[in-house]
């Protein structure tokens, strides 16, 4: 199950996510049962501090790596030498020589230094070092922002995006410009298991004889949004696979849009502290 970029990259619409999943055997084991579950596109950062396992997992599976897709992401913003130091030890962790996909994290809050990045972002790309290109975090403004010099759209914008926030105005505007749009947090810090979220969602589980985070994984997947759930727990990560074959009602899609209350439960991307520019230090 994939969807083409649109530059003709196909991507898995569902993936492993593995924020806060720890480095070391817990990472290592993780990605290896999500693929021998059939899971082909993992997500990891950087930040995460777990490209190591995530790699060592990959390389043992035994399956080719033109068949599995690596998503990983800029820690910070940095000068260019910096970033390409930064961006060799990621391929170094990971045991390969490119990545499929490489996101800058989060904006900072000067455009220049948003633009600077995407000028490196952009030489990665032109000379193959990552199949694709994104963004994270980036609000309307920041991407129009990096219009102004940007010789290449950005091909995916990774956002936080769940039934408490299911970001309709935004994935508007990114389906005009064409850029796809990647949900982190799906469950809302299990805020999805709670109170008048749960209420609605257990409903329709029980109506389609699903979890709440089937239905939850469904709900992305049906409006064109990929989907990288992150567990680490084996029976759940094979459940969320399974979502893949859910099919909801159009009316139901409806009704967990419904659920919205403009509610985050990570960082505001336009007061965020994490989108800073130093240099680099391993």
């Amino acid at each position: 199950m994939t969807k083409t970029l649109y530059n003709g990259v196909k991507m898995p619409r569902l993936g492993l996510g593995t924020f806060r999943v720890a480095d070391g055997d817990v990472a290592y084991q993780t990605v290896r049962h999500a693929l021998s579950v059939g899971y082909r596109h993992i997500d990891t950062a950087q930040m995460y501090g777990n490209e190591d396992g995530v790699g060592r997992a990959i390389r043992d599976s035994g399956i080719d790596r033109e068949a599995i897709f690596i998503t990983t992401k800029q820690r910070h913003h940095m000068p260019p030498e910096d970033a390409m130091r930064a961006f060799n030890d990621s391929l170094e962790r990971l045991k390969t020589d490119y990545v499929d996909l490489f996101l800058i994290h989060w904006p900072n809050h000067d455009k220049e230094i948003n633009q600077e990045t995407w000028r490196f972002f952009e030489s990665l790309y032109d000379h193959k070092k990552a199949r694709a290109i994104g963004v994270c975090n980036f609000q309307k403004h920041h991407i129009i922002d990096l219009y102004e010099t940007a010789k290449i759209r950005p091909m995916v914008n990774q956002v936080e995006l769940h039934p408490g926030l299911p970001q309709i105005p935004l994935k508007r505007f990114l389906d005009e410009q064409r850029i796809a749009t990647i949900s982190y947090g799906p469950f809302m810090k299990g805020e999805v298991f709670k109170d008048h979220y749960e209420e609605t969602l257990s409903r329709l589980a029980t109506k389609y004889e699903a979890t709440i985070a089937q239905v939850v994984i469904a709900w992305g997947l049906e409006r064109d949004i990929f989907m990288i759930p992150k567990s680490v727990t084996p029976d759940r990560i094979d459940q969320n696979f399974a979502a893949r074959d859910l099919v909801l009602d159009p009316d139901d899609i409806k009704v967990i849009n419904a659920l919205s209350r403009g509610k985050r439960v990570y960082t505001d991307p336009d007061n965020n502290p994490w989108g800073v520019f130093k240099p680099y230090q391993p």
